[in-house]
């Protein structure tokens, strides 16, 4: 069952309103000194943040997947804005005032916004000294564990938010209780350490707050929400994008052992809309078809663009194109492949295009596919990543290997550097178009010693210059411009001009290279 009910979504609306600043408290939402008078409303306003984490997902692609060798954009000829939009992410040179990295942004910050309303009637404080969540009293008749579950839930969401916005970002806005537009204006940047260390207290939080059941004891009514095994996936995840490993393990290989979590028999399982929730799933972010106006748009952004209704009703946009590279390396014996990428037209004009996430839809961008975030793949293959070249990491490889029809690796895979190469490329075909590829990339660059994202992207880009980015008409880079463009610095987005320039109380700081 869908935890998202029709019930809520004029809820949501009021929490979601958009301001011209970060504006985490508008005096226009709903009354919420009211509001939350017991535990259904508490819940109620939970559903909105849950409902919240869908709206950054329509951006999140943009800012991720586009900017990874998996993919580019499937047009070079349009010069409306939107494509220009697009293809300046692609090629590493958006401007500081582009469209889709503002509403990524904004769109994060009000999710952020209303988790932080949840925790604040819930009684919860983060302490930025001590890097501690605490529990203060509070006058809403709930029971202990009731309190603590829902917090752990909107601490989940508020950290998973964070998580995406300091890899994306660097140092952003801290904003850990509701605020006003004016105490706004006095929140500058914080480090990116600060960041990190609101994230990881959120986490542990979270995983001591939320329901350790496994995944066969899961009651219906909670299918779909954050529990403990989730907060561990996802601060395992945090460490090892910090690179501490070892604490990666322990929370890695708890969920590996004790969550009941398993790989579902086949790949296409895993995104069947008839096998929604399955034992792979460890969180997603829910959609919901049937003109509730909680649907997937994304088989329609990613369809085959003219194509009318031969592949999806309403034709598609043709977006988020996947590369030559890795259409040549999920290669036919992958069951991946099938699941993953599709082809419109017939012969050497047949074009590929993102199959993942595309399903029948009655009205236009209103498909029912989640867009999972923690699968118990994920897991297995950052423990083999936290572990390092080792046996026991080549048959972590191997079980999602042999999952989808390829053998396991060879014996050949005999050095460190072959591993991490072996385990990169396992991951890019793993979680192709699942948002995950630009982030393993920046990771690799401080937890395996011979793979950079720089040094990718550049290849990338030599890979598909005479096919594709060269026929630019404007501007038209050489191949040694564009491999410029692929900078550390560049590898964060700019902070959005407009919170840079409607704050006029403090100065806050670009970042490097725009």
């Amino acid at each position: 069952m869908k935890y998202i009910q029709f019930i809520i979504i004029l809820f949501c609306l009021s929490l979601t309103s958009c301001n011209n600043i970060i504006d985490l408290y508008p005096q226009s939402n709903l009354n919420t000194g009211t509001y939350y008078k017991n535990l259904d409303e508490v819940k109620t306003g939970l559903n909105g943040c849950y409902n919240g984490l869908q709206r950054p997902m329509y951006f999140e692609w943009q800012v991720s997947e586009l900017r990874s060798d998996n993919s580019k954009m499937g047009s070079t000829g349009s010069q409306s804005a939107l494509n220009r939009d697009l293809s300046d992410l692609d090629m590493f040179f958006p401007a500081t005032i582009h469209q889709g990295i503002y509403s990524y942004w904004l769109n994060t910050y009000n999710n952020i916004r209303n988790a932080n309303i949840i925790l604040q009637k819930l009684g919860v404080t983060y302490d930025p000294s001590a890097g501690t969540n605490n529990l203060s009293s509070i006058e809403i008749p709930i029971n202990e564990l009731d309190r603590k579950q829902l917090a752990g839930e909107a601490l989940f969401i508020r950290a998973y938010h964070y998580f995406n916005l300091v890899r994306l970002y660097g140092g952003v806005f801290l904003v850990h209780t509701p605020v006003t537009a004016e105490e706004s204006k006095v929140i500058n940047r914080s480090s990116v350490a600060d960041i990190y260390k609101l994230i990881e207290a959120d986490l542990k939080t979270a995983s001591a707050y939320l329901s350790p059941l496994k995944f066969s004891q899961i009651p219906t009514a909670n299918v779909g929400r954050a529990n403990s095994w989730a907060a561990k996936a996802l601060l395992g995840k945090v460490y090892l994008t910090l690179n501490r490993k070892a604490e990666a393990l322990v929370q890695l290989q708890d969920v590996q052992k004790n969550s009941g979590y398993a790989l579902q028999s086949s790949y296409d399982k895993v995104f069947s809309i008839t096998n929604e929730m399955n034992s792979e799933i460890i969180f997603t972010i829910r959609y919901k078809a049937g003109g509730l106006g909680l649907g997937s748009s994304f088989g329609n952004d990613f369809g085959p663009a003219s194509s009318g209704t031969a592949v999806i009703n309403g034709s598609g946009d043709g977006n988020n194109y996947p590369s030559l590279d890795l259409d040549s390396t999920l290669v036919a014996a992958d069951a991946r492949r099938a699941v993953t990428i599709g082809f419109f037209g017939t012969g050497n004009a047949a074009k590929p295009y993102v199959k993942k996430f595309l399903t029948p839809v009655v009205l236009t961008d209103d498909g029912e596919s989640d867009w999972p975030i923690l699968r118990f793949a994920d897991v297995l293959l950052m423990i083999a990543e936290a572990q390092g070249f080792a046996p026991e990491s080549i048959d972590l490889i191997n079980q999602t290997r042999k999952r989808s029809g390829l053998p396991v690796l060879p014996a050949s895979v005999n050095s460190v550097a072959l591993f991490e190469q072996a385990l990169s490329t396992e991951r890019r075909l793993e979680f192709a178009f699942e948002n995950q590829r630009f982030f393993d990339l920046i990771r690799f660059n401080k937890t395996l010693t011979t793979i950079t994202a720089e040094e990718t992207l550049k290849k990338h880009f030599a890979r598909e210059y005479a096919k594709h980015y060269s026929n630019y008409p404007a501007p038209r880079l050489t191949l040694a411009q564009l491999q410029a463009m692929v900078v550390p610095d560049k590898m964060l987005l700019p902070i959005p001009q407009h919170e840079i320039d409607t704050n006029i109380g403090l100065l806050i700081a670009q970042n490097p290279g725009y």
